[in-house]
């Protein structure tokens, strides 16, 4: 398989703290923050991989949030592609800050004709 690969980067700041975002009380990077900054990841990992009617949906994440991040500190997360079963992708996934891991586990996605699945989707609305 070939090497599909990615990191990206963001700032820890007021706006995605576990306190701002809800999904706690304190001032330090929230879980959900990192979860869609892996989902990034894995997101630029795939560009040029797929087709211009492609593209890829998360289904699955089973990430670890292993340590805090405060506000003021640089978060990276890494996503690399380990097993395809057709539209199935399989991402390793970490995410580090300035003094290392905070978060790492597996995410998945799955290819999906672009239009076809917006169709389907806002099909709900007329239900």
């Amino acid at each position: 398989m070939e090497n599909i690969k990615a990191t990206v980067n963001e700032a820890v700041t007021e706006n995605n703290t576990a306190k701002s975002v809800g999904s706690g009380s304190l001032n330090v990077y929230a879980t959900p923050a990192m979860l869609a900054l892996i989902e990034k990841a894995a997101c630029v990992a795939l560009e040029g991989v797929l087709s211009e009617e492609e593209t890829s949906v998360g289904t699955l994440l089973n990430v670890k949030h292993l340590a805090a991040t405060p506000v003021g500190m640089n978060v990276s997360a890494t996503a690399e592609l380990i097993e395809r079963d057709g539209r199935r992708l399989v991402f390793n996934v970490s995410a580090s800050d300035e003094c290392g891991v905070i978060g790492e586990g597996i995410h998945e996605r799955f290819i999906v004709l672009s239009e076809r699945f917006t169709e389907k989707t806002y099909a709900k609305l007329n239900k």
